[in-house]
């Protein structure tokens, strides 16, 4: 039976090297792939040009949807910097078929024209969605994202006009994750410092052409890898 063993192994290095010389991708393995595709509603949100948009619109691509906010100190900018890696990674032909996109779970803050600024220093491809307390939250939980308010900051407590860092201003670099000055507009609405106490999911879900949910990847999925390998294989199977 050795023989028989042989044979088999040879023959799948064999297709497997079809596989790759015909640009065919392999099937995505990582992440965790829902039994039962979540179709979105079309709940209704803002982009970041300040235009009405839905959840469920994928605009015929596939989508890469990370829940997350400008004034988050450390998760979002990572994850964001990964996202950005991913996605030049990717032949041209590739990225047409994926929208990078940030849903805000910050809407007092995360205003169209603050969103769109956060997300050029990342990639000026990446989009973001905002809108309501009361929607964004309805978004996140048919999403199975969590989304925890801080609690309210001290009577006294002047840390709303500092930066996540601690710093006046302090915001976070697209692909260190370090802090700098004035990027991070906290002093436009009150609770700068204490936003970044706030939890929320820092999965990445994976939304088809048609607005199905399909598929997740941690965060440490995301940070490993583990989505960059899929890639190919998502946008060929779900890119439109």
């Amino acid at each position: 039976m050795k023989w028989l063993t042989a044979v088999l192994l040879a023959l799948a290095a064999v297709l497997g090297g079809l596989l790759v010389y015909r640009g065919v991708s392999p099937p995505p393995t990582g992440g965790t792939a829902l039994d039962n595709p979540v179709a979105l509603p079309a709940l209704r949100l803002v982009n970041d040009r300040g235009e009405a948009a839905t959840l469920n619109d994928s605009g015929g691509r596939l989508r890469l949807v990370f829940y997350g906010f400008v004034r988050c100190p450390d998760v979002c900018p990572a994850t964001l910097a990964s996202l950005k890696n991913t996605y030049e990674a990717l032949t041209p032909g590739q990225r047409e078929r994926v929208q990078v996109q940030l849903i805000t779970v910050d809407p007092a803050h995360d205003r169209p024209a603050v969103l769109r600024d956060y997300l050029t220093r990342f990639d000026p491809a990446f989009t973001g969605l905002t809108g309501d307390e009361a929607t964004i939250d309805e978004a996140a939980r048919v999403m199975f994202v969590s989304n925890v308010k801080p609690p309210p900051a001290p009577a006294g407590d002047h840390s709303a006009h500092l930066g996540s860092s601690g710093a006046p201003g302090a915001g976070a670099d697209a692909d260190t994750g370090a802090a700098h000055p004035g990027d991070d507009h906290s002093d436009e609405v009150p609770g700068g410092a204490n936003e970044a106490a706030r939890i929320h999911g820092d999965q990445v879900s994976v939304v088809d052409a048609q607005g199905r949910f399909v598929r997740v990847y941690s965060n440490l999925n995301v940070l490993e890898g583990e989505l960059a390998r899929d890639l190919p294989g998502l946008i060929r199977l779900h890119g439109g």
